[in-house]
């Protein structure tokens, strides 16, 4: 399993709330940058703004995801690197089970 994403990128995610049963990260990531491969758990995506962005697995598979400004998504527990693929800033908040 990979690094926390907090570790590994904390340029790019930002804890605004922890508690024993969830997490809540603020993600930001500008246009072209590139996260290092990190892990998150079984989480909820919500979109703050438009974006696109290129999420690489562990076993080099990419997936383009479309973010949608107040639209949510699940996500299973993955590790994953992310690169912003679009012109426009890449923001979202995810909500980690634990």
């Amino acid at each position: 399993m990979a690094a926390d994403a907090v570790q590994v990128a904390p340029d790019v995610y930002k804890i605004l709330f922890e508690n024993d049963r969830v997490r809540l990260l603020e993600a930001r990531l500008q246009p072209g940058a590139t996260s290092a491969l990190h892990h998150h758990r079984d989480n909820l995506v919500y979109g703050l703004a438009d974006g696109k962005v290129t999420f690489t697995e562990e076993s080099g598979e990419a997936i383009e995801v479309s973010l949608v400004a107040g639209e949510a998504m699940w996500s299973p527990a993955v590790d994953h690197s992310t690169h912003n693929a679009g012109s426009v800033e890449v923001r979202a908040l995810l909500f980690e089970l634990k």
